[in-house]
């Protein structure tokens, strides 16, 4: 069973910058892609980006694309979401999920594990 903690939201003023994490707990973490999702009040759930075991491909919602970097760090079963020049209409509840696939998609159906979500709030 795989448990993943998000981390690191809050409150930032637009064109701001924040850094959420999520840690995987488990083995074998190298070997599955990772994602954020973002959900918004009477929204549905959002992708927002995706790194595929290596973390060598990395793909983007076209509303972060340009702003947002995905990385992660297998040493530390950790993702990263590095979000820059920040909108209010970037404020949500962001998900980090895993993907038993080393491909990621970017359907919410498409991953396996879902973390309990940080709060991100971007104020104008």
């Amino acid at each position: 069973q795989v448990q993943l903690a998000e981390s690191g939201g809050g409150l930032v003023q637009a064109g701001g910058s924040l850094r959420v994490s999520c840690v995987a707990s488990g083995r074998s973490f190298s070997r599955y892609s990772m994602g954020w999702f973002r959900q918004a009040p009477g929204k549905e759930r959002e992708f927002v980006a995706a790194v595929i075991w290596s973390g060598e491909s990395t793909y983007y919602g076209d509303s972060v694309k340009g702003r947002f970097t995905i990385s992660r760090d297998n040493a530390k079963n950790t993702v990263y979401l590095q979000m820059n020049s920040l909108k209010p209409e970037d404020t949500a509840v962001y998900y980090c999920a895993l993907s038993r696939s080393g491909y990621p998609t970017q359907e919410v159906g498409g991953f396996d594990y879902w973390g309990q979500g940080t709060q991100v709030t971007v104020s104008s």
